[in-house]
């Protein structure tokens, strides 16, 4: 918690924190700047990641999808009558977050609480984008918002809930001699193993893939992970989800399930890296790949956010 979380008055906003997503094509490259913070990266690697964006129409569905969560949990927290503004701040491009902070500041909000889009806790899920709300409070100044953070909600039952329902969507979509011999790979984002070793992370993610298993009926399943970036001499989780596919086949399997229980809404990360970049490598090894949903705006995800916020408001 930082040091502005503690006002003594009552949260009357909720910013839903997110990560941000170009809106157009022209929006692609000062994003991914932004995003750089100025690190140099090799152009052939800047351009190709350019060019996951122009293969997905110029832009990324992050904002509308995180849009369409927000109103959910606003939908929902209302049903149960609480009153809150509940508005969508971005820390890589619009709504920034200076400016959705500054639009409850000129409504005369001066403490919200605030809701970061990541179910599993690591330095860059958690801490960076504590750091980046922090900043656009200093850049507003006198009367910016006070914030202070809904927490715990990761590996609440509906978080597992909502994710065992795609999996078993997509278990059913499959032909009927197909499911039980089917691979169930659970996938989330890579990060350098330092970093991992100093958080929850995997800890986080081996118990959200195990009790989804096991509300599919499941006995079998791996996680695996994708979308690492950085350099490739420095360690990384790992195994990489094209790797896994590579050994599945190896062993015989010919089916395969993608569970993205890291991932909160569908993205770039996800429908490039996966239904792009892991479906073709399915297809080339043979493999029938069916990818499951992100948990979106699944009723018992919404659920479980606003019990968080419901918590968070009680500690007042």
């Amino acid at each position: 918690m930082t040091a502005s979380a503690r006002s003594g008055t009552r949260p009357r906003g909720l910013m839903v924190i997110s990560f941000g997503g170009p809106h157009k094509s022209e929006d692609i490259r000062p994003f991914l700047r932004d995003v750089l913070a100025g690190r140099p990266v090799p152009e052939a690697r800047f351009e190709s990641v350019v060019h996951h964006y122009e293969l997905l129409g110029g832009r990324s569905p992050i904002t509308e999808y995180t849009e369409a969560q927000a109103r959910a949990l606003a939908r929902t927290l209302a049903l149960r009558g609480i009153d809150l503004s509940v508005r969508v701040g971005m820390r890589h491009w619009s709504p920034w977050l200076r400016d959705t902070l500054l639009s409850f500041k000129q409504d005369g909000i001066d403490e919200v609480l605030g809701l970061i889009m990541a179910a599993q806790e690591t330095e860059a899920s958690v801490a960076r984008y504590q750091e980046a709300v922090e900043r656009a409070r200093a850049e507003i100044g006198e009367g910016a918002p006070r914030v202070r953070y809904v927490t715990g909600w990761g590996q609440s039952e509906g978080v597992i809930d909502a994710n065992a329902c795609n999996v078993a969507r997509a278990l059913s979509g499959m032909p009927l001699d197909a499911r039980e011999g089917a691979s169930l790979l659970f996938t989330a984002h890579s990060i350098p193993a330092p970093m991992a070793a100093e958080s929850p992370y995997v800890a986080q993610l081996l118990q959200t893939a195990e009790r989804v298993a096991h509300k599919v009926g499941r006995a079998s399943h791996r996680l695996v992970y994708q979308s690492r970036s950085g350099n490739p001499r420095d360690p990384w989780l790992e195994p990489d989800v094209l790797d896994a596919l590579d050994e599945e086949a190896a062993r015989g399997v010919r089916d395969v399930v993608l569970a993205p229980i890291g991932f909160l809404c569908d993205h770039v990360e996800v429908l490039y890296d996966l239904d792009i970049e892991a479906k073709q490598k399915a297809s080339e090894l043979g493999l029938r790949l069916v990818r499951a949903s992100t948990v979106g705006s699944h009723p018992a995800f919404i659920a479980a956010l606003a019990d968080a916020v419901e918590r968070a408001l009680a500690e007042d």
